[in-house]
């Protein structure tokens, strides 16, 4: 179950720095609110998999249910209920904003990494 996998070290990278361009330098009402939460749910996912090897479904379908539940948090502001709405980084990392529209970006990010692992899986035993 666990292991060590660079291949996703490096996505996770790569994502990870496109996550930090778009919050830096992109102001719009779709790269940053949509495109940056799709990104998201697959950052963490690429995350996770460079130490898991476990079924991608699950682990998808687990990195999915983590966005929704924060997602919900953010409708209460758990950052102001856990005394960190002061802490700037924290205040973006953890996010602030409840938005309906982010579910449908989570969802988006879910089945891009399904679409994305049965395409490998397939073509790696082709």
């Amino acid at each position: 179950m666990f292991s060590f996998n660079a291949k996703y070290l490096f996505l996770t990278i790569i994502l990870f720095l496109i996550e930090i361009v778009i919050a830096l330098f992109v102001e719009d009402k779709i790269i940053r609110p949509f495109v940056g939460d799709v990104l998201v749910v697959i950052l963490i996912y690429c995350f996770l998999r460079i130490f898991l090897n476990a079924n991608y479904l699950k682990l998808a379908l687990g990195v999915l249910i983590f966005a929704f539940t924060i997602e919900i948090l953010q409708y209460f502001d758990y950052v102001k209920l856990l005394g960190l709405e002061n802490n700037r980084i924290l205040s973006v990392a953890l996010g602030r904003t409840f938005e309906l529209l982010d579910f449908a970006a989570y969802f988006v990010g879910f089945l891009l990494i399904i679409l994305t692992e049965k395409f490998y899986k397939k073509h790696k035993t082709d």
